[in-house]
């Protein structure tokens, strides 16, 4: 999408470490900030798919992403950044939550701080989900996790743009991004909501298809499209990823008309 990209992360001095660093650089991907773990393996997940198509996830650990260290590199990083999208899971253990941390610290004012939730089994606890909320200026989560942080934080019964509301006012967030897979999204900035349907597609694989979106929504609010445009485009974004094998699709034969066609969403 015309962005610098960036993965920052931890891999062991392995195979499957290898393999990942030479996809990155295959994409044309910085691979200068994935970590070496001489002594942790590289992470592995098993992923089945349930009834409803959706996948669920075994996260195994520990894992060399469990310690991610504050290095010069990331401390030589991070004042430049224009947005960053941070997840609960890498924040399981201490080492790579202090990281993640400093990581944001770095960050220059104005920057974007974007909470992906990944709510996954038992990866996670409250305490963590909250203090990454206090950090963020936006949240992304889907609507089974937005069930789940509701009954974590007692607001069982209300719907999901009141929780949405309650979310900005409680953390003084100024977005939250929700999307419903095939039912398409909800998003809320300032207080303005959005509603999108989704987009019927022929499903290939629904892995990655939240995190396609998140990257379409971050590049769009970057440079300064409306909410409802910028939600259409990463509606179609997502799709795209699901109707495609893999968790990273190559869809730069599909990218630039969508943004050049400016998607507004059909809500």
């Amino acid at each position: 999408m015309g962005a610098r990209g960036l993965v920052v992360s931890r891999v062991g001095v392995d195979s499957l470490g290898d393999e990942l660093v030479e996809f990155l650089d295959s994409q044309g991907l910085d691979s200068d900030f994935v970590q070496r773990d001489a002594e942790q393996a590289t992470s592995t997940v098993s992923i089945t798919t349930t009834a409803d198509g959706q996948p669920d996830y075994t996260i195994h650990e520990p894992v060399a992403w469990d310690f991610l260290e504050w290095t010069g590199p990331l401390a030589g990083l991070f004042p430049g950044v224009a947005a960053v999208c941070f997840g609960t899971i890498a924040q399981r253990r201490p080492t790579s939550r202090a990281t993640i941390n400093a990581c944001l610290d770095a960050m220059p004012e104005g920057a974007l701080k974007v909470y992906d939730i990944n709510l996954r089994k038992a990866s996670w606890e409250l305490a963590t989900v909250e203090s990454s909320l206090d950090r963020a200026d936006i949240v992304k989560l889907n609507d089974e996790e937005l069930g789940v942080l509701a009954e974590g934080l007692d607001w069982i019964g209300a719907g999901p743009a009141e929780i949405a509301a309650h979310l900005q006012d409680r953390y003084r967030l100024d977005g939250v991004w929700i999307t419903r897979g095939a039912d398409g999204c909800l998003l809320r900035g300032g207080d303005e909501l959005v509603e999108c349907e989704g987009i019927a597609v022929e499903v290939a694989d629904t892995v990655g298809a939240g995190d396609a979106f998140t990257a379409a929504m971050i590049w769009a609010q970057w440079v300064g499209w409306p909410l409802a445009e910028s939600a259409g485009l990463a509606n179609q974004v997502g799709a795209l990823v699901a109707s495609r094998p893999g968790g990273m699709p190559d869809l730069s034969d599909r990218l630039p008309a969508l943004i050049g066609n400016g998607p507004w969403c059909a809500s």
